[in-house]
């Protein structure tokens, strides 16, 4: 039965251990076997792994694996992907293929501004508050001189503070509305750094404002933080050639295969209901990517998903047109990436992933993670158009459907080798399984 525990935290990583055993597994020692299964035997990486997060009782590990041959702006890329979802990396290198002989990739940042904000609650004159932000304005840059010296020194900072009134949401709620650049930075730690300062000094200065009233000094500081949507932090990344040359077989031309996507990509511009699977298959290749690049997926996925609504409905994140006989189809996408800091030079992985990526500036990573989003979108669209999605990934899935039914090597052999040429699906496998072990083959 469980139990509350009082400074679990304190215990020592065995007695953690020993305490979820014992309090939660029927079988305490298989429990405890499987979580030392996954240390690390190099004991100062698992030492490293430990203090990462707090109450470290193991790791746990998902594949990494690459997709080769993308052709980003004339240059070959070998993108790494940290994933569990059967066939995404397949799905990438073969989207990757098929555009290394047609031009490959076009990618081109378009800005990299982030945004923090101090929200606060005033209530008084706004002309007064006009008043007071410009005249302390200066002092907010002074103040966080000592913050922002080193990202200065580098060509970024703080580039312009705002206030916004936004009174009209919620009575007397007003922001300091903050830009940055961060460049190869994520800059989280600085730019919270940076937006604590702000909210010292605006609370501290409108006491001695001799314009405010007593009660208009009493600005209340609700919360300092930046924001993970950027929208103004936007990459670009296209595929384009001649629409005859979407032609891969006989099965389809080029230009019923092109009619088809684009027609796929139109639903998703319209269609909620579609947009948010479409976009989904677009992150399962960006995740990969910012994963393995110790980059915060979570802040990604917020901020694309907030960028997907913002005129009002969900939308597609790609688009795709055929004009005077070519066919583009593009993504422009809000990405807030880093490449020092944080995992990366922390975690042995990610440092390998950047130095596969050839060690890319946080401006180049953003174009590598956009193209494989565009390319784990393009991959999934032509299956959907084509033969359809699940002849492809269920012949992925199959491994792990023999897996769960315990194959071994020989039978892994001869199932792969039938289901060639016969549909994957949980009860075939199990059917084709069972046979051949009845028959002895």
């Amino acid at each position: 039965m469980s139990k509350s525990i009082s400074g679990f935290s304190k215990l020592s990583k065995a007695k953690k251990i020993d305490w979820i055993v014992d309090t939660y597994f029927s079988n305490s020692e298989e429990a405890k076997t499987i979580i030392k299964q996954y240390w690390n035997t190099d004991e100062k990486i698992q030492q490293l792994h430990d203090e990462f997060i707090e109450n470290t009782i193991t790791n746990y590990y998902l594949p990494l694996g690459v997709a080769p041959n993308f052709l980003i702006n004339g240059k070959l890329h070998t993108i790494p992907m940290a994933i569990e979802e059967s066939s995404v990396v397949a799905a990438a290198s073969k989207a990757a293929k098929f555009w290394l002989d047609r031009g490959g990739f076009k990618t081109e940042v378009i800005s990299t501004t982030k945004i923090g904000q101090v929200h606060f609650m005033y209530r008084g004159d706004f002309n007064k508050l006009k008043t007071f932000f410009e005249q302390v304005k200066p002092k907010l840059f002074s103040d966080t001189a000592s913050i922002t010296k080193n990202m200065e020194s580098r060509g970024g900072g703080i580039t312009a503070i705002e206030l916004r009134d936004k009174t009209n949401d919620i009575s007397g709620y007003y922001q300091l509305h903050v830009s940055f650049e961060t460049l190869d930075a994520m800059g989280a730690n600085f730019i919270n750094s940076c937006l604590e300062q702000f909210a010292k000094t605006f609370k501290n200065e409108a006491q001695t404002f001799n314009l405010f009233s007593e009660e208009e000094k009493q600005i209340e500081i609700v919360m300092s933080i930046l924001s993970n949507y950027v929208p103004d932090c936007l990459v670009r990344a296209e595929v384009s050639c001649n629409v005859e040359d979407l032609s891969e077989s006989q099965t389809i031309s080029g230009e019923a295969f092109a009619h088809k996507f684009v027609q796929a990509v139109n639903i998703a511009e319209i269609e909620p209901y579609r947009a948010v699977t479409h976009n989904k298959g677009i992150m399962n290749g960006i995740d990969a990517v910012v994963l393995a690049t110790g980059n915060d997926f979570r802040a990604i996925e917020a901020g694309v998903h907030a960028y997907a609504s913002r005129k009002g409905r969900y939308s597609s994140l790609t688009h795709a047109s055929v004009e005077d006989g070519k066919f583009k189809f593009w993504i422009e996408i809000p990405l807030a990436l880093g490449t020092v800091g944080g995992l990366t030079k922390l975690h042995p992985l990610v440092k390998l992933a950047l130095e596969l990526l050839h060690h890319p500036s946080a401006k180049e990573l953003m174009q590598i993670v956009a193209v494989a989003g565009l390319a784990q979108n393009f991959a999934a669209l032509r299956s959907l158009t084509t033969t359809g999605i699940q002849q492809g990934h269920m012949k992925m899935h199959l491994m792990n459907i023999l897996n769960q039914f315990g194959a071994n090597d020989d039978e892994k052999q001869v199932l792969t080798e039938h289901f060639k040429s016969h549909t994957v699906s949980h009860n075939a496998v199990s059917e084709a399984l069972n046979k051949l072990r009845s028959t002895g083959a």
